[in-house]
């Protein structure tokens, strides 16, 4: 069934400029044409949200076509992963329905949260998915970079130089966050929001056609924002570094899904999978069968590999392709390089696999900002024991249990550099 993704994704991108359609709401017209007995087990897959300038990932209008701010092509597919969630699924859809089989779908964090369920009671996983939502929201309107809330407060007060008293909502989260930072040797840097807002990734993009003054980038990074700035003392927190912004996006979502995990597994629910906007945690099994997921691309409409995960595993990647825009034919996306204040530019994406879905988020930033020569010694730093790195060149690093793991569509054009081991 994955082959079949790269063909009519190509078929589609072939009409994309035609019928005005984004290339992902093309694939989902075409594929529910020849599946249509499958859209309630696949469609939630399909959909994603493009180009909205939110705190911790893209956004898009839902079943139209794209009005972002942006000038990007509307024919370039905006998924990190497509979640492919074993594509037999479609096949089994047409065959019989699956009452095993639980969905729902909300938004929150700037994406599209898709819940599934297996072999839990209707009624069950009705009260689950609303307490699921609950909390997401929760999470959401607290952890947000700049609109009114906890993290903004705490921003306000430290920009202030002021002593502030961490909400309960966040300390952990910022506590996670600093200790992350520390082993990616400051590569993931959850400190670094006055730098993302001068580049215009929260709610005020750049005019068409500008970028950010280079003199104020300087003033910025001669800063040195860094987590070593910030002291935690029970639930107060001070820093002596006024350039300090906590910005969570390249971390709160795998937070926020590991706290979704736990919050199943308390309910007793242990198949599941939480996928916010293509990066995921998945638990258990879908009856006897692996989850399968496939790893869209970087450059190219199609699928490029896919692997197949069970019992507890996180699945998540950053790239290039998903919030950016182009001036005189140069990519400047939202993943910006702390140390140059500019965005990287190095890698085109990094998949991680690792069994915490808040590490492998922050750990998917840090490596692609350490790029093709340094990803090795901040994976091992961090812990991490399965990536996959693609420069902007199109080589594909990895070390070799991750090749072990991957499974490369037939057709692609590849060249892979194994590395040393992680462990």
């Amino acid at each position: 069934m994955l082959n079949f993704i790269p063909l009519v994704t190509n078929l589609l991108i072939s009409h994309g400029s035609t019928r005005n359609y984004t290339g992902k709401s093309l694939l989902r017209h075409v594929f529910f044409r020849v599946f249509p007995c499958a859209s309630v087990a696949i469609m939630p897959f399909f959909i994603r949200l493009k180009q909205y300038q939110g705190p911790f990932g893209p956004g898009m209008n839902l079943l139209r076509k794209s009005h972002s701010p942006r000038p990007t092509r509307p024919d370039r597919l905006p998924a990190r992963l497509f979640i492919v969630l074993l594509l037999s699924l479609a096949a089994s859809a047409c065959s019989q329905h699956d009452s095993e089989v639980y969905h729902d779908q909300f938004f929150a964090f700037g994406t599209l949260i898709d819940l599934t369920l297996y072999g839990v009671e209707p009624a069950a996983a009705r009260q689950a998915s609303e307490l699921i939502e609950q909390d997401f929201r929760t999470m959401h309107g607290n952890w947000h970079a700049w609109e009114p809330g906890a993290l903004t407060r705490l921003n306000r007060q430290l920009a202030d130089r002021e002593t502030a008293i961490a909400d309960p909502s966040i300390l952990p989260l910022i506590k996670e966050a600093n200790r992350l930072s520390q082993l990616s040797n400051g590569l993931f840097n959850p400190v670094i929001g006055e730098l993302i807002s001068l580049w215009g990734f929260h709610d005020n993009p750049l005019p068409i056609g500008t970028l950010p003054d280079a003199d104020t980038i300087k003033q910025l990074v001669a800063q040195l924002p860094s987590v070593e700035d910030i002291t935690i003392e029970d639930n107060r927190i001070s820093s002596r570094n006024p350039a300090v912004r906590y910005d969570l996006g390249a971390f709160a979502k795998g937070y926020a899904i590991d706290r979704a995990i736990e919050r199943l597994q308390e309910l007793g629910i242990n198949n599941a999978i939480v996928n916010a906007g293509g990066d995921l945690r998945a638990i258990g099994r879908h009856g006897d069968r692996p989850w399968r997921i496939g790893i869209r691309h970087p450059r190219e409409a199609a699928i490029l590999a896919s692997i197949e995960i069970d019992g507890d595993t996180s699945v998540f990647t950053s790239g290039d392709y998903e919030r950016f825009f182009e001036i005189d034919g140069t990519r400047h996306h939202h993943i910006i390089d702390p140390r140059s204040g500019y965005p990287a530019d190095r890698t085109a994406s990094v998949t991680v696999i690792y069994n915490n879905a808040a590490t492998a988020d922050a750990a998917a930033t840090a490596l692609f900002v350490a790029g093709p020569d340094e990803w090795l010694a901040i994976a091992r730093d961090m812990g991490i024991g399965l990536v996959m790195l693609i420069d902007t060149d199109g080589v594909i690093h990895m070390n070799p249990a991750m090749r072990s793991r991957i499974r490369f569509e037939p057709g692609m054009d590849i060249d892979v550099r194994l590395s040393e081991p992680l462990s």
